[in-house]
């Protein structure tokens, strides 16, 4: 999809002027000029909960999410990195996250599309929200016009102006609004949606191996972002890390018996649809029939990935791949003195080592410490909250699992299959 640049303007103007911090959400549509607004708060959860809010939402700007709650240990005692106990308890199964919140009536929850879609048919101008817990902090990444991921031009031109707002900014106005004292905003946004779509591209090159130059190790990293900054950490510092490992390897001129190949994925902050289209591609899958197993399938040794951040390698996630435990302890060895101690059986998602492993073949995440930089996602993620030392770190390991597994006299094991 072709988009413009996008630009917004939003202002407190009553009970006192106030300029704000907010960000439209990609994809949201423009305001068709500037607006001023009366703002209220709307609290549903349930069908039932609708009822009370018909026909009385027509022109406004709604609070649409609960007020965050500020994280201020991270500004009294600063952003710490994993501790030994923390990291010893990352060696047991990850516990079950809690269901979600059932309501008083026992009544379905109402999820964010089908309340968007009530605020659009009762004419809502403009939908605020705020999802971040870090002050000054503005977090949004959904995409209006969304049907089950598969993207909408129709519903998403259509769409109410969805803007995430700071939370001291958001949780100020709720405050007001719940005190009985009117709030008034104005809000301007510009943007363009284009009629066409464009096509995204992965970048892919190699070091062509020796022996069993038809075996293949991969590394890689996402090198799409969100709009909301330059995306230093989430993942501009993942691809460098990347690069840097490959650049490490061809300054050393390595002759690796299999071929070491750097992947840079697109589309992976909306569905990781770059990783997931190479992998069916290139290795197939065996839950499709219809695509099934390709002969390169047996010919991935394993892919190693950064996207959690910027900050230095602790560990690597087995992803449930206990036969991979062993000869990924061993490489670990030499950099043990650098913190990194933990292989952690616990399995991690939303990034393209998933799209890999849901198809049976052997990706790994590394785990990662944390680090002031990782605002990921926000508009905060900036190279001032980059520390390269830990990116040095984190490409010298990087270069030497991918040249063990490059050498190494069997592939990475896989899986047990059930």
């Amino acid at each position: 999809m072709e988009a413009g640049v996008v630009t917004i303007s939003l202002h407190l103007l009553e009970p006192d002027y106030q300029p704000m911090v907010g960000y439209p959400i990609a994809h949201t549509p423009g305001t068709m000029g500037k607006k001023q607004l009366d703002t209220v708060i709307v609290k549903i959860r349930t069908k039932s909960d609708l009822k009370k809010y018909k026909g009385k939402l027509r022109g406004k700007a709604v609070l649409s999410t609960r007020p965050p709650t500020i994280n201020l240990a991270v500004f009294r005692d600063g952003v710490k990195p994993w501790s030994d106990e923390e990291l010893k308890a990352k060696e047991q199964p990850r516990e079950k996250r809690p269901q979600a919140e059932e309501s008083d009536s026992k009544e379905k929850l109402i999820g964010p599309a089908n309340r968007n879609a009530f605020f659009k048919k009762e004419g809502v101008a403009v939908i605020l929200e705020s999802r971040s817990g870090w002050l000054a902090a503005v977090r949004g990444f959904a995409r209006p016009g969304a049907k089950k991921d598969k993207y909408d031009r129709k519903e998403t031109v259509t769409h109410v102006p969805v803007v995430a707002v700071t939370p001291e900014h958001y949780n100020r106005m709720y405050r007001i609004l719940e005190r009985d004292i009117p709030v008034k905003i104005e809000v301007d946004i510009k943007t363009t949606i284009g009629s066409k779509r464009r096509e995204a591209r992965n970048i892919i090159a190699e070091i062509p191996g020796s022996d069993l130059k038809d075996e293949v190790v991969m590394l890689g990293a996402h090198f799409d972002t969100w709009h909301g900054s330059s995306n230093a950490s989430d993942n501009s510092s993942g691809t460098a890390v990347a690069f840097e490992a490959m650049r490490i390897l061809k300054t050393l001129g390595v002759k690796p018996m299999r071929t070491i190949r750097i992947a840079l994925w697109s589309g992976e902050e909306q569905g990781l649809y770059g990783s997931r289209a190479y992998v069916q591609k290139h290795f197939g899958d065996p839950r499709n029939a219809a695509i099934g197993v390709k002969p390169e399938y047996e010919m991935l040794s394993a892919y190693f990935n950064q996207d959690y951040g910027a900050g230095q390698y602790r560990g690597i996630y087995l992803q449930g791949n206990e036969a991979a435990r062993t000869m990924l302890t061993a490489w670990m060895e030499p950099f043990r003195d650098l913190g990194m101690n933990m292989v952690s059986n616990q399995s991690l998602g939303s990034t393209d080592h998933v799209s890999f492993d849901e198809v049976g073949l052997p990706g790994f995440q590394y785990l990662q410490d944390r680090t002031p930089g990782t605002a990921g996602h926000t508009n905060l993620d900036y190279l001032e909250g980059i520390q390269p030392e830990d990116l040095m770190k984190n490409a010298t390991i990087m270069a030497s699992y991918i040249y063990h597994a490059a050498m190494a006299t069997e592939k990475v094991p896989r899986k047990a299959t059930k």
